[in-house]
């Protein structure tokens, strides 16, 4: 049986970009059941123009936060709205290409994962020369997780994160703001979760070009790695999660 896919949009101000995202994620080659759009509360014209393309394709959904959360918030939102066997997250500006997103599902599609990461630092096509700090950060964040988790992940600050919908739709996000990245990632690797990364390119912006993450984020993920690999895991919100994906795992690792 051929799984559909959810894929999950959130946006904030993007109205020069998302439609072209949008209508590059409606014409991939792929079982897609939905793109779910969540607007978090954006001050321009995006919402209108998603709107827009929902009422020529009943694919795409359309949530409205009634303010800005972050993107950990509209990210918690789409999960619950999502209805797909196979969900992938996609941002709405145009740093990463949609025509990737089915060699990012492809490891869960051929049953060899149940998540997998699309790492910008795995580099076979293209990236664009930007920021060496960012770089660093990046670097930085993803070695003090793989410490904490003991895996050899190359890049957990990255979009491309795909997921078996029961891996990730249990999973109540708590932190806030670019959080989610290093929450999701804790979290996961407390399962027993088949965890896989592919290269994709990077389309990055500059600041003058829409890019929002600072570094207010990266000190916040800082605590972040500490806190979700240390204290959330051991919780009884943390126990219950592993104990729920575990079993879902079982089931469907026996299966296959």
């Amino acid at each position: 049986m051929t799984q559909s896919v959810s894929v999950l949009m959130p946006a904030y101000n993007e109205e020069s970009t998302i439609e072209t995202v949008l209508r590059s994620v409606l014409a991939l080659d792929i079982n897609l059941q939905e793109v779910v759009v969540v607007d978090d509360g954006s001050q321009d014209t995006t919402a209108e123009i998603v709107a827009r393309l929902a009422e020529d394709d009943s694919r795409v959904r359309l949530f409205q936060q009634p303010r800005n959360g972050g993107k950990t918030a509209a990210i918690a939102r789409a999960l619950e709205e999502a209805t797909g066997d196979i969900l992938i997250v996609q941002d709405a500006d145009l740093e990463y290409d949609p025509a990737e997103i089915p060699e990012v599902i492809g490891p869960i599609v051929e049953g060899k994962a149940d998540v997998v990461y699309g790492s910008r630092f795995m580099v076979r096509k293209a990236a664009r020369v930007l920021y060496y700090y960012h770089y660093l950060a990046n670097s930085f964040l993803t070695f003090l997780s793989n410490v904490l988790t003991n895996r050899n992940m190359s890049d957990i600050e990255t979009c491309y994160k795909a997921f078996r919908a029961g891996v990730i739709k249990p999973l109540k996000l708590t932190s806030s703001g670019f959080g989610m990245e290093v929450e999701i990632t804790a979290m996961i690797c407390t399962t027993d979760a088949r965890t896989y990364e592919v290269p994709i390119s990077y389309y990055g912006r500059t600041y003058e070009e829409g890019k929002k993450i600072g570094m207010k984020d990266g000190i916040a993920a800082l605590f972040y790695i500490g806190y979700y690999n240390l204290i959330r895991p051991f919780s009884r919100a943390g126990r219950a999660y592993r104990k729920q994906v575990n079993e879902y795992l079982a089931e469907v690792h026996g299966q296959g």
